[in-house]
Formats: structure tokens, sequence, C-alpha cells
């Protein structure tokens, strides 16, 4: 039996920067996925805080240099990869100078978000998107965590229907406690919009995009939905529950949250799953 395909895409993992809610899990749940006989690929920013040196970090020059445009501005995408050595898991860093070389994640020394979080956001998903493509690795499922992956489902699900690695993959977004305060900037929607998406696609974040419009945004394009924290939003927890074709998993315990999620994956990718969500 050929193992499944799981790709992780998150904002945080640990011990890359620090220990928090999601990147503790986006450092443990990868490896108890591979450890339960599926097949993973794990990407993260390459936030400027990282020491490359001490991480070991390398380019990997034959999935790099393709240009992104974002809001009209070419960009160059730097692919990255490390390895934690305890777990066996390799790690794929999206990197641009453009966008992750500053030394804070999101926010700067006054707590204030980054002007531009919208457009390393959208980057950063693209990024991922062209470089499991450059991989030929075809996901059977991608699981997405923190808002700024909110992207992915939308992408995966329209300018990217077609291709051959993803025409078929099933898509979770995971959702945390992570909430910006401040909405992305006005013209985010317009940003967000290439070959293939309409304005109907983004419609919940065309007039303000704040943290529960982009959220909503996510799982309108998801097959499955985590709570991934304990205090999620509660209006998002209830469009969760409510949403038609998609299945929903409510908060799981640290003891327990590996095989709830593995089983949840299985629940997806199996045949019944039109079924069950009817």
């Amino acid at each position: 039996m050929v193992a499944k395909k799981i790709l992780f895409i998150t904002t945080e993992i640990s011990p890359y920067v620090n220990d928090t809610e999601m990147s503790l899990i986006a450092r443990k749940l990868p490896q108890g996925i591979h450890d339960r006989g599926k097949e993973i690929r794990t990407f993260m920013p390459k936030f400027g805080c990282i020491n490359e040196r001490r991480n070991q970090l390398h380019e990997v020059i034959r999935l790099s240099g393709m240009n992104l445009i974002v809001n009209e501005s070419d960009h160059p995408l730097v692919i990255k990869v490390a390895s934690i050595q305890a777990a066996r898991m390799q790690i794929y860093f999206i990197d641009n100078e453009d966008f992750f070389h500053r030394k804070a994640l999101l926010h700067d020394e006054n707590g204030e978000a980054y002007e531009d979080n919208d457009e390393r956001s959208i980057f950063y998903v693209r990024g991922v998107m062209e470089t499991i493509k450059k991989l030929r690795w075809i996901p059977d499922l991608v699981h997405c965590h923190g808002w700024m992956t909110a992207l992915a489902p939308l992408y995966i699900k329209t300018y990217y229907k077609g291709d051959p690695c993803f025409k078929n993959v099933k898509v979770i977004y995971s959702l945390y406690d992570d909430e910006f305060k401040r909405p992305l900037r006005d013209d985010f929607a317009k940003k967000v919009q290439i070959e293939g998406i309409t304005q109907n696609d983004v419609e919940e974040i065309r007039n303000n995009p704040d943290f529960v419009a982009l959220s909503k945004l996510a799982m309108k394009f998801s097959d499955g939905i985590i709570a991934g924290s304990l205090n999620v939003n509660p209006a998002l927890i209830e469009y969760a529950q409510h949403k038609k074709n998609a299945l929903f998993l409510p908060f799981q315990s640290g003891d327990t949250y590996i095989d709830a999620f593995d089983t949840f994956y299985d629940r997806l990718l199996s045949e019944q799953v039109n079924e069950l969500t009817s």
C-alpha cells in the first residue's frame, strides 16, 4: 500500500522560533504523522530571527531562482532547507530579502503588525505551491496552520486546481488563537486576485480584510477544519460547525491530538467523504 502524502504549511515551527502552541504542534505533528506511516513535507517562512549557521540551513539551488509577482512587483523566491535530527525531519523554508529578513516575525519592536503582512502572506503561500511543483511531489492532503497560511485553500482550489500536484488534493485549515488586531490593507483582495480567482471568490475580504474575514475565506475553500486552539474566536467555530461539505474536528488535548488528527486525515481521504459531508 502506497503511503499517503501530507503537506504541512505553517507560520511557526519550534525550535526555529520561540515555543508557542502553534510552533510546538507544527514540530510534533509531522513527526507523529510520519511515525504513523505517512510521507510528509513541512514548510515555514525563513524569518530573519532564524540563525542559519546554528540551525544549519542551506539554500537549495535547484528549487530557487523563480520570481513571484506580488502587487505588480517581482520578488525572488529562495528555498532553504534544514533538518531536525532528533525527529529525522526536514524543514523547507521560504525566503526573500524584501519580506523575511527583518528580525521579528509579524510585529515590529513596538508590537505593531508589519504593514506588508498581506504581501508576505501572498508570497509565502505561493512560494510553497511553486516549490511543491518543482519538487514534483504530489500531496494527498495539505494541512495549513495559522492565518499566514489562510490563502492556501483559496489558491489550491482556484489558481492551482488544474495542476497535477494539486488537482485531487484535500485541504485542512487549523484555526488558532493568533488573531491580528488591525485589518490588512484595503487592497488586499485585489492583490490576491491572480488568474482564475474572481471577485466572488474573495468576497469575504473585499470590504474589511480582518482576521475573522480571512479565516472565513480559508474555511470557505477547505475540505476539513480543525480547532487548533482551545480559545478560538466563537464566531469562527460556529462558521466551521455549520459549513457544508467540510468536516470539523473540535479542539484536541495535547496527549491525543496526533492520533485524532491522523484519524481525521484518513476520514477525509476515504472514499466515503462525500457521504460524510452531504
